[in-house]
């Protein structure tokens, strides 16, 4: 497989720390972390290790990308078990995570997942609405020619 360059450093990706009720939700975690791989981009991720997060993070660790994970304390716990893939950044708050997933992400890029997931999507919307970033969010079908 030939590689290809990319714009884009690091991209943060938003997605469970359930691995959901579908296979396709599980192949689109694994077709993602390919790309990045191919394209020479780094993960900034939700820090977990458990569902599609560990999916990811592990599919592009093995790929031989950098992963930066970033998780609050009070969810450590419960989103990662075992070794952590990666850097792992803890912060106090849900807040703190977001900041920090923004401050180190060229592009963002969400999976399925819950609430959570939903509500870290619709924060980085509104903060390119409000002019506080200009960084691109991505839908999964425009991947492709984005990356």
């Amino acid at each position: 497989m030939e590689e290809t360059k990319s714009k884009f450093r690091r991209i943060c990706v938003f997605c469970g720390s359930s691995s959901g009720n579908k296979t396709t939700y599980h192949d689109a975690a694994l077709q993602l972390a390919h790309q990045l791989v191919e394209r020479k981009i780094d993960l900034v991720y939700g820090g977990g290790s458990v569902g599609l997060m560990g999916l990811i993070s592990q599919a592009v660790h093995d790929g031989g990308r950098h992963v930066l994970g970033i998780i609050p304390k009070s969810l450590a716990p419960r989103e990662i078990t075992g070794e952590s893939i990666g850097d792992v950044i803890t912060v106090s708050t849900m807040h703190q995570r977001k900041a920090e997933m923004g401050r180190q992400a060229d592009a963002f890029v969400a999976l399925p997942g819950g609430y959570g997931t939903f509500e870290e999507l619709l924060e980085v919307i509104s903060w390119s609405q409000l002019g506080i970033h200009t960084k691109p969010v991505i839908n999964k079908k425009k991947l492709d020619m984005k990356l």
